[in-house]
């Protein structure tokens, strides 16, 4: 895991929860922006993810791995799943539903911040 791009996640993600519950009191659907915002995110997501599968195959592990592990795959698939039902509930309520996403993508970087702690990398 690096530090500076999982304190990034938390702001982007929390940015990004604003900018759904903002759109949602505008009274707009989930459209182009908020896709775009959300592949920002998620391409973001998918290097840590990445980043941090590797270090744990090159020997860097945390003390509960296979935890660890499930949340990256979590990490990178919640998003993508909030923004298609987000763009199939084609009301404002498509905002709210990727702020849910982002502010649980936000606890999951912090989970795995937590679990990565002691692993020494």
């Amino acid at each position: 895991m690096i530090h500076p791009l999982a304190i990034a996640l938390l702001v982007l993600t929390g940015g990004l929860a604003l900018f759904g519950i903002l759109t949602t009191v505008l009274g707009r659907p989930a459209d182009r922006v908020h896709a775009f915002v959300v592949g920002v995110v998620e391409a973001l997501l998918v290097a840590q993810a990445l980043i941090a599968a590797a270090k744990v195959l090159g020997g860097i592990r945390p003390a509960e791995t296979s935890t660890f592990v499930i949340y990256l795959l979590v990490s990178v698939t919640v998003l993508p799943l909030g923004l298609q039902f987000a763009r199939a509930e084609p009301t404002r309520w498509g905002g709210t539903v990727i702020a849910v996403a982002s502010i649980a993508m936000a606890i999951v970087v912090l989970r795995l911040l937590s679990l990565w702690g002691g692993a020494g990398g």
